[in-house]
Parts: structure tokens; sequence; C-alpha cells
């Protein structure tokens, strides 16, 4: 049995390595951080080390508050050295490739780290650039997105100042965190010009490459009478590929007709196309996509017993969202600690995740569901009719959740 408290892993490559620790996290968001508080409950004094090359920390499920006015960008953030767990090692340094044969991880500045378990927690990647026109574009110019934290609060700015005219919202053809949020500030936007009674002056396009409004198709009617009761029109399968801006064009592909299909806009909430990072791509852990190729349930790698995966990065097929991760965190830390202990048995993941759904200000379904899209809610009604009770919890409870629960190991 491998003693969980010693402090270095046995073997070494002399001259390579300038640490070694006996558990690695990589990436210092809430999976990472997660389960490097969880893994010191269950065994303090564990030698745990997190990599993480960010000053801050982002609670990125406020973004969208933040850019329908409802939330301040500066409550959304924290010192990454305060969410951390005390007794784990913060190595701030950014990954630049994994060798999963030596079990090292090679970082930017030329040094290198071992570990004896590895857990990949970095996130996705917004590939802004694979859209032309919209990186020298974003915050200018009526063009706006809230996965950009240094534009969120642009995303406010532009829709208090549009009164009237031709608005477009995006969703990409690529996985994306949180799948719900391209149209949550599509929603409180047409809520916004409601109540200021410009909503009919506003023509409001939802260009989306999937053929439905939700992936699970419990919450897909529901949606729908929203997106109606605004006047929105729905494009399906029909992705954003450029924006032009001296004319103020957002060019899509419908991916059907394979016709290119042009809208003029005023106010452009861009979804940006997502991947994982180039280095996981590039490395012997990813699979199809270059995500993490973990199991379903167990979290842990295919091919890679000694590493562990969970998150937006990871291969699970399930929403990627921060409540996703608070039920996977529990399961890669027991699963872990099987594997450093050597014992039998293991704990599974059923996919679960949920999705809080704003519609409106004061309005909210709450999707919650598996890997196969069946309903897992919690609460005692049908949480696919929009509440107000659920915005509160979205507003006023979830943040305090997150940062002193969820990032505590406490839930």
């Amino acid at each position: 049995m491998v003693d969980p408290t010693s402090q270095r892993p046995s073997q070494r490559t002399p001259g390579r390595a300038t640490r070694a620790h006996r558990v690695v996290i990589l990436g210092g968001g809430a999976g990472g951080v997660s389960v490097a508080a969880r893994l010191l409950r269950e065994k303090p004094g564990l030698d745990v080390a997190i990599i993480e090359p960010s000053e801050e920390h982002h609670y990125q499920p406020g973004w969208t508050l933040v850019g329908g006015g409802e939330m301040r960008r500066r409550d959304t953030v924290r010192a990454q050295r305060s969410v951390l767990p005390r007794a784990a090692e913060w190595i701030r340094a950014s990954a630049a490739a994994i060798d999963p044969d030596s079990r090292r991880i090679e970082l930017e500045d030329g040094t290198s780290v071992e570990y004896e378990l590895l857990v990949v927690a970095v996130g996705i990647r917004c590939r802004w650039e694979a859209i032309p026109g919209l990186p020298e574009t974003l915050g200018r110019d009526g063009v706006c997105s809230n996965y950009s934290g240094e534009h969120v609060e642009r995303t406010w700015e532009f829709i208090q100042g549009l009164s009237g005219g031709r608005a477009v919202f995006t969703h990409p053809a690529t996985p994306i965190k949180c799948g719900g949020a391209p149209q949550k500030i599509m929603y409180l936007a047409a809520d916004h010009w409601r109540r200021r009674r410009v909503l009919e002056e506003t023509e409001i396009r939802f260009g989306i490459a999937t053929p439905k409004i939700f992936g699970a198709a419990h919450y897909v009617p529901p949606l729908e009478r929203v997106a109606a009761d605004y006047g929105i029109g729905v494009l399906y399968r029909h992705d954003l590929r450029e924006i032009r801006p001296a004319a103020r064009e957002a060019v899509f592909h419908d991916l059907d007709a394979e016709t290119e299909v042009v809208l003029p806009y005023d106010l452009l909430h861009v979804t940006p196309p997502m991947g994982p990072p180039a280095f996981i791509a590039e490395s012997p852990l990813a699979g199809e996509g270059g995500w993490v190729a973990v199991d379903r349930e167990t979290c842990r790698h295919i091919r890679y017993p000694d590493v562990f995966s969970l998150g937006d990065v990871s291969s699970l097929p399930t929403s990627k969202t921060a409540a996703a991760i608070r039920k996977q965190a529990p399961v890669v830390v027991t699963n872990l600690l099987a594997a450093l202990e050597e014992r039998t048995g293991h704990a599974a993941y059923d996919g679960y995740t949920s999705c809080p759904l704003v519609t409106g200000y004061g309005r909210l379904i709450l999707a919650e569901f598996d890997y196969d899209g069946n309903p897992q809610e919690t609460f005692p009604f049908d949480q696919a009719k929009p509440r107000w009770t659920m915005y509160q919890l979205k507003k006023r409870l979830l943040p305090p959740l997150y940062w002193h629960g969820m990032l505590k190991g406490r839930c």
C-alpha cells in the first residue's frame, strides 16, 4: 500500500525535474480547487501541488448577471491565493506539455514537475481568433460577449444603449462552457427592452448551430415558448463564421443548406468557438476532439491510470458547468485516494449537470439532468417553469455556495 502522507514519488529522472509531488493538480479553477480542498480534508498532510498561472480566480457563472446589469464584475473576482487550500503548494506557472509516460509536466519557464497522480482541470479555451473580425471588434461598436471577463461589462452598456434596431446572439457548433449562457443574456436583453418599451422596435435573431434550442429535451418546449414570447427569431443550424465590422454584418453558415447567411446588427453578442488548450490536445492524454479521454463513470484516464480529469477539459459527455464539476469532484477524490491506497472499488459519476436558465429579470428555469438528458431535479415542483425563487437561487445563494462551500470542499 502506498503511504498517502509520503511527500515525494519514489521515482525521479535525475537532471530533469525541479520538483516532485504525490498529487499534482493542473488548473486552479473550479475543478482543481474543489478537488484539492476535498483531498486535503480527507487526507491532511497529503502532498498536493496546484499548477495555475493566474493571480485571480473568477466566478464565471456570475458573468451572465454582470452582462445583464444585475451583478458587478468585481464581485465575481477573488485573489487566487485566497481560494486555494493553505496546505496545497501553489506553483505559479503555465504548463507547456505533459509526458504521461514519464509522469512529468513541462512548464513554460523550462522547469518540470513530476507526479505520482495527476488531476487535469485546466478548463476550456475560447477561440476568439477563429472568427475573422471578432478579436479587433470585441468590446466596440456593439460587439460584446459575456464569455470575456475583460469585456463582460460592455454587454450591459450596449444593451442599455440600444433603443430599437437589430440584435443578434450566437451559439457556436463547438462544445462550450455553460451551454445555456448564450440565450440567458438574450432573454435578459429582451426583457430589458420590453420594460423600456422598445422591444417592438427591436428585431432579435438567435443563430444557434444545434438543431434544438437546448440539449435536454424536457426543457426545450418551455424555452421555445420564452423565445416566441419575446418575438425572437431562432435560426437553427446557423454557425457564426465572420464579422464584417465596417458594414456591421454577422456572417453565418447554414449547416444544412450549406449557404452563407448575412445578418445586419446594431448589437452582436458572440459566444466564441471553444476547445481544449493546445498543449492538452497535442498530448498523449487527448482523445476525440482533443479532450482528456476519461472513463465517463470514474473520471480516470482510459489509457493512463495515474491520470484523472474533470470539468470542461475532460471528455465527460455532459454539459460543461460548475454544477457538473460539483458532482464530479467527489468522484475524482474518492477514486484518486483509492488509487493511492491501492484499494478496489470506485465511485461513479452519472453525468449530472445543472443549468440555471435565466429567462428574464426575476425568472429562471432550473434545468438539472443526467447523461441521457433525463431530469434529475432537486425541488418538489416543475423546474421547467420559470420561477422567481429559482432566480433568487442563482443571484443570491449560488455565489456564496461556490466561494464558501464548493471551493472549500464542503459541498
